[in-house]
Formats: structure tokens, C-alpha cells, sequence
């Protein structure tokens, strides 16, 4: 019994504790964006929600001044003010940077102040502020934030061969995108002279879209397909596989011919000076 009045008792003070929560909000102006971070892809025209609840409801002559703002990842970067917008007279007034491609969706009386941007760069990987005033209302939580996180599909990949393709070489396969946020992975495919799929041969290694290919022969010759892909899109490079006998080395062979003619000429030359001087 003693047990059930402490775990009692408990619940209490937790729910007190919640309702003190709860209470503290209630009377002050709220700002809230639903998500701490958005991804979209580099290009979109996108929309960052901003709702904002006042302590008591607005009349159409109160004034709102809704702020957006900007902050680099950088440490110790400033706040880059976007827009102001002033409800008494509607008036809006965006910064020279992003003239031209920011407006906002407000409703003053539903509490909307919604930022809309067009073509996303990779310069807007920012945490963006969405800030309210209102006379007489300044209790509670007068701005929220979130990071924009702004994606881009990897490159067409460069595919290339290292080393030689000649009977039992070890080569590798390589394959890059110069571009892609967030970082692409890699999967290599391959294909055999009759297009099909080549058999896993446990010594092959794929690592950072580098194929290990070990100990090469005929066998290993085909057509190799790498893919680039990250959670925007995917894209892909290839390269045909010859595997050819070694190359035979005829610079040795051929200095040993030209040494074995030069001193031949030369002692054709000795012969015949030594005859001149004979008969004279």
C-alpha cells in the first residue's frame, strides 16, 4: 500500500510540473516552425513555414512586425536580416542579396508568415530565423528556428582503369563524381563478352568506388558499370575490360641487332683500310 501512495504522490508532482509547462505559454506570444531542418534539392523554389500564436487575439489596427533572418554554419557568423514586413501599412521590405527571389506568404490575422525562396543554391545551407514583434506582447517565444539543407545529385562519374590489362596484372577500377551533397556512394556491376553477369570472385574488392581486380585473365574481360548515387538522384559511367596476352618487349632485341651491325660496318671499314695500305 505504502507503494502505490509514493507512485501516487509521484504523479502528482510530474503532472504539476507538466501543467506549470503548459501554464507558462499560455498569455505569450508563440513562434514555432514545425521542423528543425528541411532537405530539398539545388533548384527547387521552396517554402519554410513560420505560424505565430499572440497572447490575445488581433485586431486588424494592431501592429505585427514579422522578421526573417539568416546564419551561416560559420563560427561566429552574424545574423543577415532577408525581410521585415510591417502590418499596419503592409509594407515589405527585402535585402538587395535576395531581391528577386524571396517573398512571403503571410496572414497576419491566421498568424502566417510563411518565407518562400526560389532556385536554392548551395549558398542557402543556412539556419534560417523567423522572428515576431507585437506592442505589448513580448512573453513567451518570439522566434524559432531551422536549417535548410540543400541537396545536390552526384555528377556523371569518371571511370578509369590503373595499372595494365594483361594476363595475371592486378588492376583497378576507379570511379569519382567531382559533385554530389550529400557525399555519393559507389556500386560496381559487371558483365562478361556474352552479357552475363560475372560470377563474385572473392578476391575482387569494391571500396570508395575503387574495384579491386586481382590476378586478371580472359575471364575478367567485359563490361564494367559503375553507379553514383546519393538520396537526390543516381548516375552512372562505364568501361569495357580487354584482358590481353603481356605485350612482348623487343627493345632489348633490337639494341643487340643494331650493336652486332655497327660493329660489323665497323670492321668491314677496318678490313678495308687495312687492304689500301697493303698495296700501297
Amino acid at each position: 500500500m505504502k507503494m502505490i501512495k509514493v507512485l501516487t504522490m509521484e504523479g502528482r508532482i510530474s503532472a504539476l510540473i507538466l501543467l506549470c509547462l503548459v501554464l507558462s505559454g499560455v498569455g505569450a506570444l508563440q513562434v514555432n516552425i514545425p521542423q528543425d531542418s528541411y532537405e530539398y534539392a539545388r533548384g527547387d523554389n521552396i517554402i519554410l513555414p513560420c505560424s505565430f500564436t499572440p497572447k490575445t487575439p488581433l485586431k486588424e489596427t494592431d501592429l505585427v512586425i514579422i522578421k526573417w533572418s539568416d546564419e551561416t554554419a560559420e563560427a561566429g557568423a552574424e545574423e543577415n536580416r532577408i525581410l521585415s514586413y510591417y502590418s499596419l501599412n503592409k509594407q515589405l521590405d527585402i535585402t538587395p542579396l535576395y531581391e528577386g527571389r524571396v517573398s512571403l506568404d503571410v496572414d497576419v490575422m491566421k498568424g502566417k508568415a510563411d518565407l518562400k525562396l526560389s532556385s536554392i543554391t548551395l549558398a542557402d545551407n543556412k539556419e534560417f530565423q523567423c522572428s515576431v514583434q507585437i506592442p505589448g506582447d513580448d512573453e513567451g517565444k518570439l522566434a524559432d528556428k531551422a536549417r535548410l539543407v540543400v541537396l545536390v545529385g552526384p555528377s556523371t562519374p569518371i571511370c578509369k582503369i590503373q595499372g595494365k590489362a594483361e594476363y595475371g596484372q592486378n588492376i583497378n577500377l576507379t570511379c569519382l563524381s567531382e559533385r554530389g551533397s550529400p557525399q555519393p556512394t559507389y556500386k560496381w556491376e559487371s558483365r562478361d563478352v556474352k552479357n552475363t553477369p560475372h560470377a563474385a570472385d572473392l578476391r575482387t574488392t569494391d571500396k570508395g568506388g575503387s574495384l579491386s581486380l586481382y590476378d586478371i585473365s580472359t575471364e575478367t574481360s567485359g563490361f564494367y558499370i559503375c553507379t553514383s548515387s546519393n538520396k537526390i538522384r543516381s548516375a552512372t559511367c562505364s568501361i569495357t575490360l580487354s584482358v590481353m596476352p603481356p605485350s612482348t618487349n623487343i627493345g632489348p632485341t633490337a639494341r643487340i641487332i643494331c650493336g652486332v651491325i655497327a660493329t660489323l660496318i665497323i670492321l668491314i671499314i677496318v678490313v678495308c683500310c687495312y687492304c689500301k695500305k697493303k698495296k700501297v
